[in-house]
């Protein structure tokens, strides 16, 4: 991890130093750092605009870029789809330097062009960059499988939220002590999740104190073909045979992934 990178964090955790405006998520040697700033910005109409914006910096930034995601619950998700692109741009005209405090500033003053003209494309049906993120991004199907859950209520609730904001359908499936999670949509959209899922604090530990969740594991990912079943929604179901789970996967196609991936873990 560049020193560079951890003088701008205390660097931005003094400047957006009030209550839920800075939060530091992750700080590793060897995973970088992430953090959420939460800031307002103008947007048409000149109404204040709630913005969550999630960075997270490499081990090698600012020599590599850093990731973004972007979240506002005044905002769609094409709009907050929109922001973040034309953040990355921004962000390549500072490569090499430090660049959050920048691209902050950046968002805050071109927020209201950004929705203005992402409304105006959406309008005439002609966004290049709408379709230029469906052509590159597919849609994917990817499986998790979770340890355990001790806060299972509110974490359900909290990956229900995640997919409902980033419109990926699929299984919370718990049958016994096992849980898998599979999603379907956006590859882009998943992996906003998997960085949700790895740097939130969704669960308790033993002495009930809020913990991110560590022991996770992607046991399959891959690109959806064009003729695939998929599901519809995103929902949390309870099997009691292992044939009631077996018949889930089958009802999208992906009876070989249960057979190669789940039903080991069963036995």
């Amino acid at each position: 991890m560049s020193e560079l990178a951890l003088e701008e964090l205390s660097a931005i955790a003094a400047i957006y130093c009030g209550q839920g405006e800075c939060e530091v998520l992750h700080v590793s040697e060897t995973e970088g750092i992430s953090f959420r700033i939460q800031t307002s910005a103008k947007g048409p109409l000149e109404t204040d605009v709630l913005l969550k914006l999630l960075f997270s910096l490499p081990i090698n930034y600012p020599s590599t870029l850093p990731n973004i995601s972007v979240h506002s619950e005044q905002l769609t998700r094409t709009q907050c789809m929109a922001v973040k692109e034309r953040l990355l741009e921004e962000a390549k005209r500072h490569f090499s330097q430090p660049m959050v405090h920048e691209l902050i500033l950046w968002i805050q003053q071109n927020l209201k062009h950004i929705v203005e003209q992402d409304e105006t494309s959406a309008c005439s049906g002609k966004s290049a960059r709408s379709t230029k993120a469906t052509i590159d991004n597919g849609v994917s199907t990817v499986l998790l499988h979770l340890d355990h859950m001790r806060a299972k209520g509110k974490y359900v609730k909290t990956v229900e939220k995640w997919c409902a904001d980033l419109r990926l359908t699929g299984r919370a499936m718990f049958m016994g002590k096992m849980i898998f999670i599979l999603l379907q949509g956006d590859k882009r959209s998943i992996k906003e999740y998997m960085v949700l899922q790895k740097t939130s604090k969704v669960d308790v530990d033993s002495r009930g104190k809020k913990c991110k969740e560590k022991m996770i594991s992607v046991l399959f990912e891959t690109k959806a073909q064009g003729d695939d079943r998929r599901f519809q929604t995103f929902e949390v179901k309870e099997y009691s045979t292992l044939d009631e789970l077996q018949s889930e996967f089958e009802a999208v196609g992906l009876a070989e992934l249960f057979t190669e991936f789940v039903l080991p873990r069963l036995k």
